[in-house]
């Protein structure tokens, strides 16, 4: 087993008393991306203490991130150079094995016990995937910050459906997650300082996994360390807050987007766009000694939310989020996923 380290997380006690049960049901929606003031079980929102908590944590994750993908790092920057003092993230993501309690309530947890609520469902059948987004809570500083330390973002976790893998590929994750303990419980934790709650598999069992499902080979070495974060694009300045000018501006200084469906992927309502580089590939010492130098890490998305057609006379000074298209869209989500996949990587090679 691999020993943790504990880096500088700053820990503060959290104002819950009470852990908020997830719930695979679908919760009361609140009005677009202003969350309720009330969390899942019903108790009051996150206060002061929970918020600085939850950012300390994002900030971990965010930092093990970026450190890993040196593209994701690169386009921030890049970003800022243009004059841009502020970044917002729309949303985080994180993929998880839904087996022995490890799934989507082992990230969501933290998220629910800072306020978040639960939303919609979505579901990939060809990917045997399912994932729920959840909202964030009303924001401490809503109008300041940038990133993890601005508007706080929504998230969104997918799960492999393990059980409608074959035979030998539900071995290798059976026989991996089993020998995590109690890891389950820390998978925040293991997201914030970049470890794995279980042994090193070896390159053969990654291959298998792959040759399968690539989301499961990639959460077997990658764990629950951030998947991607989100740019929200409508709230860059002027050129860049549309994604077409944003995504012509990143090509244009050399970076890939993932191009399964098209560069940009569009809702069928016309109202959610998105827009993703290809992931990072990074060295791997496998427990067999074997080191692979192309194994998938993580990317960065672009989002741009338009205007809901019934605030769209609303005039521009006074668009808020609460007036933009919210939640996410299985066609568009179906074809970021594939950020990660071989066939975009050897495209970008």
């Amino acid at each position: 087993m691999m020993t943790f380290r504990t880096p500088s997380l700053i820990l503060r006690s959290s104002s819950s008393s009470t852990p908020l049960p997830y719930n695979s049901s679908r919760m009361n929606r609140s009005k677009c991306s202003s969350a309720s003031p009330h969390n899942g079980n019903g108790s009051s929102s996150s206060s002061m203490g929970d918020d600085s908590f939850l950012r300390s944590v994002l900030t971990n994750m965010e930092q093990v991130y970026l450190n890993r993908n040196p593209t994701a790092k690169a386009i921030l920057e890049l970003v800022r150079s243009t004059n841009v003092d502020r970044i917002c993230y729309d949303h985080l993501a994180y993929r998880t094995f839904g087996v022995n309690n490890q799934g989507i309530e082992s990230i969501a947890q933290l998220f629910l016990d800072c306020g978040y609520t639960q939303m919609d469902e979505l579901r990939f059948p060809q990917k045997k995937l399912k994932a729920h987004w959840f909202s964030p809570p009303k924001n401490v500083n809503p109008d300041g910050g940038s990133g993890v330390y601005g508007p706080l973002p929504r998230v969104f976790i997918s799960e492999l459906l393990v059980d409608q893998l074959s035979q030998q590929s539900q071995e290798i994750i059976h026989n991996y997650t089993g020998l995590s303990g109690c890891g389950h419980k820390h998978s925040a934790l293991a997201s914030a300082i970049g470890c794995l709650t279980w042994p090193k598999p070896s390159h053969a069992e990654f291959q298998m996994l792959a040759r399968e499902s690539e989301y499961a080979a990639w959460t077997l070495v990658n764990g629950y360390t951030l998947n991607h974060v989100t740019i929200s694009t409508h709230r860059l300045k002027p050129p860049l807050n549309n994604i077409d000018n944003l995504n012509r501006f990143i090509q244009e200084n050399g970076f890939k987007l993932n191009t399964e469906g098209g560069v940009l992927k569009v809702s069928p309502d016309g109202l959610l766009l998105q827009s993703s580089t290809v992931a990072d590939s990074r060295e791997f010492e496998f427990s067999d000694g074997f080191k692979d130098s192309q194994v998938p890490a993580s990317y960065i998305e672009f989002a741009q939310r338009l205007v809901l057609p019934q605030f769209k006379d609303l005039p521009e000074e006074e668009v808020d989020e609460v007036h933009r298209r919210d939640g996410f869209e299985v066609g568009n989500a179906d074809k970021i996923f594939e950020s990660t996949s071989n066939i975009q990587l050897s495209k970008s090679a």
